[in-house]
């Protein structure tokens, strides 16, 4: 049978990692706002220039990923060439979609907020 008891770096490392867990939870509770919003925005920026250069453009998806801004390595984008739009997501925070529209360019779909 194993020997079940924790020597006592174990202990330390458990604690540390709950320490470590709760202050990335407490921070992630402090910022959600700034996070939100941000996160708002970045999809949205990167759904509108995704589309204009999928379906504008006529670019294929993967060439349009490496024109994102640096700090947006988080955000993805996913084409529906059906409906001709480009979706952008943060993950677990957010996602935008803009559809191309004949005459009108790429337009975001309406936010809620």
């Amino acid at each position: 049978m194993a020997n079940t008891k924790r020597t006592g770096k174990s202990r330390i490392l458990l604690w540390l990692l709950l320490l470590i867990g709760a202050a990335i939870a407490a921070a992630a509770y402090v910022y959600r706002a700034p996070i939100g919003g941000y996160a708002d925005v970045g999809t949205a920026y990167a759904a509108r220039v995704g589309c204009s250069c999928r379906f504008v453009s006529d670019r294929s998806l993967k060439d349009c990923n490496k024109d994102k801004l640096s700090g947006m390595e988080l955000v993805t984008l996913v084409d529906d060439p059906q409906a001709k739009s480009v979706t952008a997501r943060f993950p677990l925070v957010t996602s935008s979609t803009a559809t191309y529209r004949e005459g009108y360019g790429c337009v975001l779909e309406k936010w809620e907020g």
